[in-house]
């Protein structure tokens, strides 16, 4: 007992430590520079400081939830996810850069990445232990939301790194090739997992049709898609030097959300859904529109929201299955992945006929920068209850809470 006394209070000491630190952002044309140069003894080096940062300004979050939160079982499954990574990468802290350690390095990451892979669905699944179990009122959910897009986003930024470093220096098998728009290899023109041609009208339709297997499915039918470019049929490759992975990710749910709405509006002749894909000189804009019916202004601002879904809760009984919608999660999700690299995804609904879905791409890769939550004193003061405005542009009413959910973010970057 007194060991495993003594191994807590250094990590506790350690995870103090590293606290103290921001992250450092890295930009998509770094992660290629290094990439097409990759030296895995510097890439060791820099992740066994900067991936202990990331995790314990993050982890220091983590003990400022809500009491009643943090009892939940699930959220203490997470927090004890996050300790045992924590600790195991500050094991190479002192450690030289030998072969060896480079591979045992390279081999811990797979394991942490692995152990993570459910991180999304059991803290969701914690939120709704806590929904089901206590009354949660406007300031705690201010606080879950807060937390919730910091921790996703400190999660997406976590996995990049160990990614591209098993992807660059790991073992793969005899011959891999990267073809799929998961970007998971290290074959073809790939760096890691950044494709500096990623073809945009390609990851729309491999996003289109494995929206549309999970549609016919339930539905028995499903939309068609209208693909153009600037305006015009276009099947052209348009090339963006991205991460095919989390584009997809964010086509794909608001595929889905589309073809569910166009389906329960149309079931019998559905209307096809349009993507509109237009490069710009600051941006590569993927515009995707339905006929769904769209969204009531009252509903609209609410489905950024973790703690909100238009879809009913999948049951325990159907989680080897993969429905058309599910925690709710997709939406904020794919949003923070749309904004990682400081892009953006917005939502433009005209109720009673359908809603537009604006993807932001950055089209410069020196401009597509990490965007990083930060521990501090400013972050923590959005744990503690304060009271609640109720003026006419206070933050009891729906538009309030959005201009306040943008006002909470600002710590990850000003320009959300």
């Amino acid at each position: 007992m007194r060991l495993a006394g003594t191994i807590f209070s250094n990590v506790t000491k350690m995870l103090d430590f590293y606290s103290q630190f921001n992250p450092s952002p890295l930009s998509i044309k770094q992660f290629i520079d290094f990439g097409l140069n990759a030296c895995e003894k510097k890439s060791y080096i820099f992740l066994r400081k900067e991936l202990p940062v990331r995790l314990a300004n993050i982890m220091k979050e983590i003990a400022l939830l809500p009491e009643n939160l943090l009892r939940m079982p699930s959220v203490g499954l997470v927090n004890q996810w996050y300790e045992r990574s924590f600790e195991e990468i500050i094991r190479f802290e002192k450690m030289e850069p030998e072969q060896k350690v480079l591979t045992e390095f390279c081999s811990r990451l797979v394991h942490i990445r692995n152990r993570h892979a459910d991180v999304v669905q059991t803290m969701a699944q914690g939120v709704l232990e806590l929904k089901e179990s206590h009354e949660v009122d406007c300031g705690v959910e201010h606080s879950i939301q807060y937390f919730l897009d910091r921790f996703y986003m400190s999660r997406i930024s976590i996995r990049m790194l160990i990614n591209q470093h098993t992807i660059l220096f790991g073992e793969q098998p005899v011959g891999a090739k990267q073809s799929s728009v998961n970007g998971m290899g290290n074959g073809g023109r790939h760096i890691g997992c950044i494709d500096p041609a990623c073809d945009v009208v390609g990851v729309v339709q491999d996003a289109y049709e494995n929206a549309r297997f999970l549609c016919d499915r339930y539905y028995l039918a499903s939309p068609e898609l209208e693909l153009l470019q600037c305006g015009v049929p276009d099947l052209r490759p348009m090339p963006v030097v991205y991460v095919p992975s989390h584009l997809y990710h964010m086509l794909f749910e608001l595929f889905k959300n589309a073809m569910r709405a166009v389906m329960e509006r149309h079931e019998s002749c559905p209307p096809p859904i349009t993507v509109n894909i237009v490069p710009g000189k600051e941006d590569v804009s993927v515009k995707m529109s339905d006929r769904g019916g769209g969204i009531p202004r009252s509903v609209s601002d609410l489905l950024f929201k973790y703690m909100y879904s238009t879809a009913p809760q999948p049951s325990k009984s159907d989680e080897h299955t993969v429905p058309l919608a599910g925690y709710g999660y997709g939406l904020p999700i794919s949003r923070l992945y749309a904004r990682y690299f400081h892009g953006d995804l917005c939502l433009l609904s005209c109720e009673g006929h359908g809603t537009d879905a604006v993807i932001y791409l950055k089209a410069l890769s020196n401009e597509a920068n990490e965007l990083l939550p930060i521990f501090n004193k400013t972050s923590t003061k959005f744990y503690r209850p304060s009271a609640q405005l109720a003026d006419w542009s206070g933050s009891l009413n729906t538009a309030g809470v959005a201009k306040n959910s943008r006002e909470k973010l600002s710590p990850l970057s000003n320009s959300l």
